[in-house]
């Protein structure tokens, strides 16, 4: 089966989505899902990284990744997955993945919304105006309600306000100071949110700056922030603001679990600190084979 991004589009919902991510990441912390670390290879001349992304848990598959954040008029992210039956290691598809990419980035992110945001949100603030500023806007808006959202971003701000009727904001300042929910969605490498704007309670998705080098928070953020991640081991090897924190972070499979906390108090900052792992792909790219497959055969 060769699925085409027009395919998987056809077939994936949020809806679906979302409790599917939940599952994948409660496997991969409680074991059940074999995934190592990603394999990036530099393309130095053209300042762009190859991934190679592999899993195996309910389903058995790999994603090859690009990441070529100077692109402007095509996506910064492509990708193929690549799926095999579990039990035989035959091949069952491939497909298109560049937009699982941008709806499990934003159907994580609305799994830890949904278990560390505070209940009585308000306002949600978005960084950025790409494809995942856009996903963002829809998974979270699936787990809470808000009554503003505010969106920030150095080029296109003012026309993603338009699009989806929401203010846009003049400054990242503006735009995150009293928010309850905030998504960092930008391709900065140095901190673009400062610790000093977030008001006490409020949660964080943050899913830019996957290499060890590269930063989207600041320090005071980082210290204030309880930290959860997808992986540990991921996430200590990648995110340079997990890096530079140099503390304990939990796994948010383990609070899907019941295993760890989510949120303490009514003041507590939650951090969700994204980086993409391969158990999301693969899960993600099942429930296509499986919507499609269905639909196939009706």
């Amino acid at each position: 089966m060769v699925l085409s991004e027009d395919d998987v589009r056809k077939v994936l919902r949020m809806e679906d989505l979302i409790p599917t991510m939940a599952d994948a990441l409660r496997d991969l912390s409680a074991g059940a899902v074999l995934q190592p670390l990603r394999s990036v290879l530099p393309v130095s001349e053209y300042g762009g990284f190859f991934g190679v992304m592999a899993a195996c848990g309910r389903a058995l598959g790999a994603k090859l990744v690009t990441f070529y954040p100077e692109n402007k008029n095509v996506p910064t992210h492509h990708a193929m997955i690549l799926l095999f039956r579990l039990e035989t290691g035959e091949p069952l598809a491939v497909m298109d993945g560049r937009l699982i990419t941008e709806m499990r980035t934003a159907a994580v992110s609305a799994v830890a919304t949904k278990l560390l945001a505070r209940a009585d949100t308000h306002v949600l603030t978005i960084l950025g105006s790409g494809v995942q500023a856009r996903s963002h806007l829809e998974a979270v808006r699936l787990v809470r309600e808000f009554r503003e959202v505010r969106v920030w971003s150095p080029h296109n701000a003012e026309r993603f306000a338009r699009e989806f009727q929401v203010h846009a904001a003049t400054s990242a300042e503006a735009a995150v100071r009293g928010a309850d929910v905030i998504v960092v969605a930008t391709s900065a490498t140095t901190p673009i949110l400062r610790g000093e704007w977030v008001a006490p309670g409020a949660h964080i998705n943050a899913i830019g700056a996957t290499r060890p080098n590269w930063r989207e928070l600041d320090d005071e953020i980082s210290q204030r922030a309880t930290i959860y991640v997808e992986s540990r081991e991921a996430a200590l090897k990648e995110s340079g603001d997990v890096i530079a924190a140099g503390k304990a972070v939990v796994e948010i499979g383990e609070v899907i679990a019941g295993n760890q906390p989510a949120r303490r108090s009514a003041d507590e900052i939650t951090l969700f600190k994204s980086v993409g792992v391969a158990a999301e792909d693969v899960a993600a790219a099942d429930l296509v084979y499986q919507k499609r497959t269905e639909r196939l055969s009706q």
